[in-house]
Order: structure tokens, then sequence, then C-alpha cells
């Protein structure tokens, strides 16, 4: 798993860093074991649950833990770091504490397959502004571009150690 804590800073909804764990203290987040990096996703995106697909296929070492934005823990999360609890506009990698936002959230996940898909780390070549403006076009359109579900996320039943909820 790379190590991001000398990477470019993370980013919470409002563009301000809070310090690694500070869920841990709100007491309006559950506590959910914390020991392996978690991706918080809208499970109703199809495009989030392809991507979720993605990494449980790719995620040899069976590394990430898997949240839905939806769940009771995914919502809390969101509201901690500021962001709109209903309308997601990136999903949440929690990492050593730390929540990792839009592009280098997407950059550290790939790197944490391992290769080829660590290769995605070369896209930090590209100002971080302009990744996250591409991001966030994507996000707005996702559901015209790729559609929505009709129910939440739920993966093979032999991958259900892997999800938080």
């Amino acid at each position: 798993m790379p190590d991001l804590r000398n990477a470019q800073q993370p980013a919470s909804g409002t563009g301000t860093e809070r310090a690694a764990y500070s869920y841990r203290d709100d007491p309006a987040v559950p506590k959910f074991p914390d020991d392996h990096p978690i991706i918080v996703f809208d499970g109703y995106c199809a495009l989030c649950s392809g991507w979720v697909s993605f990494v449980v296929r790719h995620d040899r070492r069976a590394i990430y833990r898997l949240l839905p934005a939806q769940s009771p823990i995914g919502r809390a999360l969101y509201v901690h770091y500021g962001l709109d609890p209903q309308d997601y506009e990136t999903y949440i990698l929690l990492q050593d504490g730390i929540a990792w936002l839009k592009s280098e959230a997407t950059i550290a996940m790939t790197q944490g397959l391992g290769f080829p898909w660590s290769l995605a780390g070369a896209l930090r070549i590209v100002p971080r502004a302009w990744r996250d403006r591409i991001y966030a076009w994507v996000a707005r359109n996702r559901f015209r571009l790729v559609g929505r579900r009709s129910t939440c996320y739920r993966s093979d039943p032999r991958h259900d150690d892997r999800f938080l909820a």
C-alpha cells in the first residue's frame, strides 16, 4: 500500500484538513474496524458499484474494506467530512485514518491494487485541480452516463467479509 502521508494533502468537503482518525472522536460516527483502508461508495450508483466490483476482483491481497455510503457509518462519515450525505460527489478512501477524496482517492486505490494498476500513480503529473475538475464532471453526470441501480450494491457472498455493512 503506498504511503500517502507525504503525498499531496488530503482534502475534506470544505477544503480543510482533519487530523488522522478524527472520526474516532466524533460521537456521531459509530465505531467500526479501521485496521484496513476503507472505500465508502454510493451503493446505488452503477459507476461506483462497478468500481467496487473492479476493486474486489483485483484486490488479491484483500486489503480494502468496503462500505456503502447509505449505511449508518457511511452517512456519518460523509457528514463528518463535510460532504453531502445524500448527493455523493465523491467516494471516500480512509487510509491510516486520513480521508482521501476525488482523483487522489482513485489514484491511491489503484496503487493499492499493485501492478499494473499502480501505474495510475503517473496521473499525478496532471495538476490535481484539473484531475478533480474532470472527476467532478463525471460525478455530476454519472447517472446519465452509466445509470442508477434499483437496489444498493451487494457483493458476491464470498466477499461478505470485505464489507463493513
